[in-house]
């Protein structure tokens, strides 16, 4: 009898526990999308052309036309913008990648495996962190020749707060993609999330003074909040503070955090319930 129980005993020990199963499921997801990342040169090569045209060509014509008169470095306060909105479109683009993913009947292999479904989508999200992080970096550099340099403190707040945009941005594109295996609509869908939010949530337009139907929608948009999350850290202590953020950081943290979860939770049960009625 107490053989038996020793053996139980360390039968349990060597069993991994549900936590470090679920971060090794997450770890495991993350290094197989980098890995495709790197195995694809094109992708990589998009990543640091995006913001040639997103920062060099629409920043440096905003630049140039808006610059004057607002009482803060335009220059700086577009560059951070484009920063977080490289962020949030990357990381909604690499979801979108699920579909290709269940046209190969690689979901399926996914799902089958005995970790959370919200481990699998996690990974995902991160994974297309990588190529995020790499676009990030090419809109720091095309600011840099633009004469737009953010100190190395004002940068490192950018990339500490990355993660949690790149959560927010992968749980929202997974309201859509969870429900769509078309990889032509994906692409539509994903452009439907980023593109409003780049020009709407202040990523490079001023919006403290939007009324209406603009104002209500720049509310409800994930990327305004996100986005102002990180000017609270890269303008703290700084005289445009008041000028740039626009909400009490507490609000930008709990509406950051609501949404992320809420569109976690709901995008995911699609994702699992779409390929489990295959």
């Amino acid at each position: 009898m107490e053989t038996t129980m020793i053996k139980n005993v360390r039968a349990a020990e060597k069993k991994p526990s549900y936590f470090f199963r679920e971060v090794s499921a997450i770890w495991a997801i993350f290094c197989r999308e980098v890995s495709v990342a790197l195995k694809s040169p094109g992708t990589l090569a998009m990543s640091l052309a995006m913001p040639l045209v997103m920062m060099g060509m629409i920043g440096g014509n905003l630049t140039q036309n808006m610059a004057g008169g607002l009482g803060f470095d335009f220059g700086l306060f577009m560059l951070i913008g484009m920063m977080v909105n490289m962020l949030f479109m990357v990381t909604s683009q690499g979801i979108s990648t699920l579909v290709d993913d269940h046209e190969a009947n690689f979901s399926e292999e996914m799902l089958i495996a005995p970790v959370s479904r919200y481990s699998i989508v996690i990974g995902k999200i991160f994974g297309s962190m990588f190529c995020a992080i790499i676009s990030m970096m090419g809109t720091l550099l095309v600011g840099a020749m633009m004469g737009i340099i953010p100190t190395f403190g004002q940068f490192l707040a950018v990339l500490a707060l990355s993660p949690l945009v790149c959560l927010s941005a992968g749980a929202l594109a997974m309201l859509f993609i969870g429900i769509i295996k078309n990889r032509k609509v994906a692409n539509m869908a994903v452009m439907l999330i980023t593109m409003p939010q780049m020009f709407l949530s202040g990523a490079i337009i001023p919006i403290g003074n939007s009324t209406g139907i603009l104002w209500l929608i720049s509310r409800i948009m994930p990327m305004t909040y996100s986005l102002d999350l990180v000017r609270v850290v890269v303008y703290a202590g700084t005289p445009e503070y008041d000028s740039i953020v626009m909400f009490n950081p507490a609000v930008s943290v709990a509406a950051t955090v609501a949404i992320t979860v809420v569109c976690l939770i709901v995008g995911t049960f699609f994702y699992a319930r779409s390929e489990k009625n295959r």
